[in-house]
């Protein structure tokens, strides 16, 4: 580990980072290192302009992973190194969210294998919750009595609440009255026994997966697309970006605005264009075609009429 990224695994670690964002931040940078071979203090915006499309067009990464290696730059450059003219030389790749239909998102759920699987897609789709935040929700984060939902250690280590649902607690409820979970809302296991840990995100991740294919959802679903669509469906509901960057955690209503995007009731509301001029109808197209069709058929008639070069 060089100086330069011992002291971002520092920075990392005062800001409270996770284990595994730290661990990927500094594998992700020490990657780009080698890829120039040069100290990271040294690189130059262009090393950046070409790294990235290297990422996208040679290693042809996804978006999402490519995403992820601007976040860790980002992270390098601007919170150790202090260099924030480097932010404009590190643009996220654009990519908009896929977003299912209120009527999708009820197929999806009521699609769960199981009641832990259905608890699991409701409240992550009815608090707009983060797959590592269901993982580390805990009994004692609802508040009954305030109907609200306690999200502790988010994105950046910021806690957040959001409101509670009532038909989320009642199913929270009757969940509970099933599993009993201690302290961990929803437990892990060891050895097929639940014990008191966090549940893996990837038991989140094939939860949604079996749901989006018995519910018969063709679109790209993952645990992260119900945290997209509560922002968006709440957006259509008429509800300001403000309150819904609150809910959501953002940091930065720009992260929020991104669902002025996907949202059918702000893309709708714009008149189409089309609308504006007068273009004719179909009716003399199809008469077009029919009196051609009419001169073929008088050309055919007469054809057969002339006399053949023979009788002539």
């Amino acid at each position: 580990m060089t100086t330069i990224t011992q002291r971002m695994r520092e920075e990392l670690v005062r800001r409270n980072y996770a284990e595994k964002t730290t661990n990927d931040y500094l594998r992700i940078v020490e990657n780009f290192r080698l890829f120039f071979h040069k100290r990271l203090d040294h690189m130059r915006p262009d090393d950046i302009r070409r790294y990235q499309v290297y990422l996208l067009e040679k290693r042809k990464l996804g978006v999402g992973t490519v995403v992820w290696h601007v976040a860790a730059l980002r992270f390098l450059y601007v919170k150790t190194l202090k260099r924030y003219d480097m932010r404009e030389d590190l643009p996220y790749p654009k990519r908009l969210p896929v977003i299912l239909s209120q009527g999708e998102v009820a197929r999806l759920i009521d699609s769960a294998s199981n009641l832990l699987h259905y608890t699991m897609l409701l409240t992550l789709y009815s608090a707009g919750l983060r797959r590592a935040e269901l993982c580390r929700l805990r009994v004692a984060n609802i508040d009954s009595e305030r109907m609200m939902l306690r999200i502790e250690h988010g994105k950046g280590d910021v806690d957040r609440e959001v409101p509670l649902n009532p038909m989320l607690l009642e199913r929270l409820r009757e969940y509970w009255r099933w599993m009993r979970p201690p302290n961990y809302l929803f437990p892990g296991t060891n050895r097929w026994w639940r014990v008191d840990k966090p549940i893996t995100p990837k038991v989140v991740w094939n939860a949604v997966q079996q749901a989006t294919r018995r519910a018969g959802i063709d679109k790209h679903v993952t645990p992260h697309t119900l945290r997209h669509c509560f922002a968006t469906h709440l957006l259509e509901a008429s509800v300001d970006l403000r309150p819904i960057q609150l809910l959501m955690g953002h940091k930065d209503i720009e992260s929020t605005a991104i669902y002025l995007h996907v949202s059918k009731k702000h893309l709708q509301a714009a008149a189409n264009p089309l609308e504006q001029i007068p273009v004719s109808g179909t009716a003399h197209r199809r008469g077009g075609r029919h009196h051609s069709s009419a001169r073929q058929e008088v050309w055919r008639t007469t054809a057969t009429q002339l006399p053949t070069t023979q009788s002539a």
